[in-house]
């Protein structure tokens, strides 16, 4: 079993706190209280919370991101995909310093782990999409 990383555990934190934001409706500064007091796993305090305010902020941005890389409407798409495609589109557009395959690959492992099944090829194909638009240059130096 591979070691995750603090970085890799407050990702998966973060899509789980979007999935609970997305399903209950609930406040968000609530929600991210309940999971940076979560013991299990070492997180990235800071890395989580800058992640889950700045993807909050900008959701409207990411839907107009995200729907012309999917093959169904957002609303079909469960809130498990929803969120991890949230993280992962926000990660191609504001964290530069993230190589885009390592954000691909990271949104695919998590969409397997609590994804429905197969959902990590619809994860993958819109990420891809959007990194062909928003990291064109960075794809076009790696061929």
């Amino acid at each position: 079993m591979k070691i995750k990383t603090s970085k890799q555990r407050s990702r998966e934190r973060v899509v789980q706190a979007l999935y609970q934001w997305l399903t209950s409706g609930d406040d968000l500064t609530s929600i991210e209280e309940q999971f940076l007091n979560q013991r299990e796993g070492k997180i990235s305090k800071s890395f989580f919370s800058n992640l889950l305010i700045n993807i909050h902020k900008n959701i409207k941005l990411l839907d107009e991101l995200i729907e012309p890389t999917i093959s169904r409407n957002a609303d079909e798409l469960g809130s498990v995909e929803h969120a991890v495609l949230y993280l992962g589109t926000y990660e191609l557009k504001f964290s530069l310093e993230v190589p885009y395959r390592v954000v691909i690959n990271e949104a695919v492992e998590i969409s397997k782990l609590y994804g429905a099944d197969g959902s990590y090829k619809l994860i993958n194909a819109s990420l891809d999409k959007l990194a062909n638009n928003l990291r064109s240059i960075e794809m076009d130096s790696s061929v």
